[in-house]
């Protein structure tokens, strides 16, 4: 299905149009930030070494040699190459960032300012930018410049040691959890900037750890030590706080997951599974006595999906007002009809892969919607439309490229 079918998604010009924005940055916060600009209008300049592109390219399954994953990260963005630590990058880099309101980079702190690229110099070449600068630990403080990644983001926030089974080791996510949280609050918090810019007149810094993102999504745990000295160890799919919660096999074999957060929810599911009973029982009363009952309530929850197929327990659960959800892997997904009602994976045309079909802009505006204008493009593909644009001459970019910039 077409994006620009449906209600608030389309190929229009976007709520960000005039909003320009150098993306410096590689794997994988910082990007998806500029990306998420790009989805909304804002004009995406991605800036990548001449010889080193960034490594999205190569990460995960390719097809007839180009990354897939690319394809998503890239998308909405003009792609050229420039070298920051040549003489000729440097400068350029300076002219573009005159003509652009937001830079994104997660080079390690003091990489701009050895370039001679740091704030001074960068704001002073257009004092209305905004720099976003995304690293793991933010831009000081004893771990400042340590390399990290999304995955000590998720070890050191507590994430890793609240997930998996009690008698289990920690457990990471199988994908960029940390990053894309980052990615989310960078995008927020340069339109925040922004926002800070239009009365003040002046640009500012953005400084985001990769650390600190996850850390807020986490909730209270800072909170519950603090005043208690709480530390929530792993349950696995149980919660602490409700029951029934957790993931229950049908009879033909399909993982169902069932959450009970509400005290009405709860007393519609053991209505349902023939336990009616249990509502009568003192801990039933509040969701801290369910959870501590968890092994019951799993009992008679299970047993009863244990019965019936999947398509008869979601049935059964809808006429219920109780919340149910299969479990889905990607292939579910692909078929799901309330997705497909929202266009949430949606096709794109590529000139060099033919129609895609990627998750669509990450919600929907009833007057000014984002939309994909195409997808990753290859590595410096519009290096020369962009410096021309610059108004740099054909001896200029010419000149550049024998320098070694780009």
């Amino acid at each position: 299905m077409d994006a620009s079918a449906e209600p608030g998604r389309g190929h229009g010009a976007g709520p960000l149009r005039g909003l320009r924005v150098l993306d410096l940055a590689t794997l994988f916060a910082g990007p998806l930030a500029a990306t998420l600009l790009g989805d909304f209008g804002a004009e995406v300049v991605k800036i990548e070494h001449p010889g080193r592109p960034d490594p999205s390219r190569g990460h995960g399954p390719a097809k007839d040699g180009v990354g897939l994953w690319w394809k998503l990260l890239g998308r909405n963005k003009r792609t050229m190459t420039l070298d920051l630590s040549t003489p000729g990058g440097r400068d350029t880099l300076l002219r573009l960032a005159a003509t652009a309101d937001v830079v994104v980079e997660n080079f390690r702190p003091g990489t701009l300012e050895k370039w001679g690229l740091g704030w001074p110099e960068l704001s002073a070449a257009n004092p209305r930018l905004v720099l976003a600068r995304v690293t793991a630990f933010g831009q000081y403080g004893p771990y400042a410049r340590r390399p990290g990644f999304g995955t000590l983001a998720e070890a050191m926030s507590g994430f890793a040691a609240i997930t998996g089974e009690p008698d289990g080791p920690p457990t990471l996510p199988p994908f960029g959890l940390a990053d894309s949280i980052a990615a989310l609050t960078t995008a927020y918090a340069v339109m925040t900037a922004l926002a800070g810019r239009d009365r003040t007149g002046r640009g500012q810094v953005v400084d985001l750890a990769i650390i600190e993102p996850i850390l807020t999504v986490l909730g209270p745990h800072p909170l519950w030590y603090d005043q208690l000295g709480y530390v929530q160890p792993r349950t696995g799919n149980r919660s602490g706080n409700n029951a029934p919660r957790n993931t229950y096999r049908s009879a033909d074999g399909r993982w169902l997951a069932v959450s009970a957060s509400a005290q009405s929810i709860a007393e519609r599911v053991v209505r349902l599974v023939g336990r009616p009973d249990l509502i009568a029982e003192p801990w039933f009363a509040t969701g801290a006595g369910r959870a501590g009952r968890a092994q019951v309530l799993d009992e008679a929850v299970g047993s009863w999906i244990a019965r019936h197929t999947a398509q008869e327990v979601v049935a059964a659960f809808e006429d219920a007002e109780a919340a149910v959800a299969q479990v889905y892997d990607v292939r579910d997904v692909m078929e799901d009809p309330q997705y497909a009602a929202l266009d949430t994976v949606t096709e794109v045309e590529d000139p060099e892969l033919g129609p895609l079909r990627m998750q669509n802009v990450l919600f929907r505006l009833s007057e000014t919607p984002g939309g994909i204008r195409w997808a990753g493009r290859p590595h410096g593909a519009d290096t020369d439309e962009v410096l021309t644009d610059l108004g740099l001459t054909e001896a200029e970019i010419t000149a550049l490229r024998k320098e070694g910039a780009l």
